[in-house]
């Protein structure tokens, strides 16, 4: 894997978490490796004094043999976290290796076994040994702050990494499927808040990909579980993040959903999705600027991110609507060069186009978007898209009528 534009280090520790071996072979269990990961990520984000690449970027690396150097130059962090899951009926084992990712030299290795019942403790063990290992100046009250069980239920648990390993797979069949998995969790733990979040998270996606099929129950829905997550999930940066955004992006309380993402943030600086929908928000709000520097960030949190088309859309909508109309085409055509049915790409890429007088493209590209959604019209994007400022309504609709869009 290459990235030609090598991320500098930062002036703090830095760190990236491969995803761990799945010992046992078992591909049924691979979601639980991969759920540990991303556990251990989340808990060691939490922590300001770390910049923590973020899942989707570390994962791009999975079922392959990696250089810790080459990791560390292409993700821009001094160290780099390896190691294994294996679960065996009730038994477990994980191992981790902490490297300098300069050097390639060894600064901590330790092997932790338990039960099925202490799979939380030996989060934590881990989060300890890593985070003492990287910076002995970390105090403990805040090694103890991190030790945030998501739930006290093992079968709520296995349904939300269920539900996070399918959501993960961007298409309509397993949007579906993990929304199921995540009111199972919800049904078992009724206090499970970043259970509610994804839930909520999941509305969001079926909105912007005019999945859903009775909009009207499908948005109270929506906002319930938004609004149970934030209440819930007062420290939870997941349930802050995707509730947050899931009230501003499909409730349309804009003010609500950025106060809920920012608390997110507080709670957890590393959070490259929270980083991702505060620049969405942003451009709802009517500042692409400060959205195109939210949006920046997120790419150096998580540069190998599966959400990289995701957030492509969102830094050519900044642009869009800052009236750089060739810099947006110029990012949407990136994402329609790998997805070329992408439904959002496709709505930016025909306004921008046709407000840069672009007009023959503009059109072969609403012509393209029809086929996906014959019933787009201009009379409904105010629905679709949460814009503020009325001139930045009227941009966009100026631009989708220009490209050929019906009233």
């Amino acid at each position: 894997m290459a990235n030609k534009l090598e991320p500098p280090l930062p002036d703090k520790p830095s760190i990236a978490v491969l995803p761990f071996t799945n010992i046992g072979g078992d591909p049924e269990q691979e979601y639980f490796a991969d759920g540990m990961v991303e556990e251990i990520i989340t808990a060691l984000s939490r922590f300001s004094g770390l910049l923590v690449i973020a899942r989707n970027s570390s994962f791009a690396y999975k079922g392959r043999p990696v250089d810790v150097k080459q990791v560390g130059r292409e993700l821009g962090v001094r160290y780099v976290l390896e190691g294994s899951a294996r679960k065996a009926g009730n038994r477990l084992r994980i191992t981790g290796q902490l490297i300098d990712a300069s050097t390639g030299a060894q600064i901590w290795a330790d092997r932790f076994d338990g039960t099925l019942e202490d799979v939380f403790d030996l989060q934590d063990e881990v989060i300890a040994s890593v985070v003492g290992a990287m910076s002995p100046k970390i105090e403990q009250a805040e090694i103890e702050r991190a030790k945030r069980k998501p739930t006290g239920s093992l079968d709520a648990y296995d349904y939300f990494l269920h539900g996070m390993a399918t959501d993960h797979n961007w298409t309509r069949e397993a949007n579906s499927g993990a929304l199921r998995l995540f009111y199972k969790a919800i049904e078992i733990d009724p206090d499970f808040a970043s259970a509610y979040g994804m839930g909520a998270w999941c509305y969001s996606v079926r909105k912007a990909y005019r999945w859903m099929v009775d909009r009207t129950e499908e948005v109270a829905e929506a906002s319930r579980l938004a609004r149970k997550a934030v209440s819930l999930g007062k420290d939870d940066a997941v349930a802050l993040s995707r509730g947050g955004f899931t009230l501003a992006y499909v409730a349309h309380d804009l003010d609500a959903g950025s106060v809920f993402i920012d608390r997110a943030l507080a709670f957890n600086p590393n959070l490259a999705f929270a980083w991702f929908v505060i620049g969405y928000v942003k451009v709802y709000l009517g500042e692409p600027e400060v959205a195109l520097q939210r949006l920046a960030h997120t790419i150096r949190l998580s540069p190998f991110d599966s959400m990289i088309p995701v957030i492509q859309n969102a830094i050519a909508f900044a642009h869009f609507l800052a009236g750089d109309y060739d810099k947006a085409s110029s990012v949407v055509e990136q994402v329609l060069h790998e997805k070329p049915d992408n439904y959002i790409a496709l709505r930016y890429a025909a306004a921008s186009n046709a407000l840069a007088a672009r007009v023959r493209e503009a059109q072969h590209v609403m012509a393209r978007l029809r086929q996906i959604d014959p019933e787009l019209r201009v009379s409904n994007l105010k629905d679709m898209t949460p814009l503020r400022r009325p001139e930045d309504r009227a941009r966009l609709e100026e631009g989708m009528r220009k490209a050929g869009l019906p009233e």
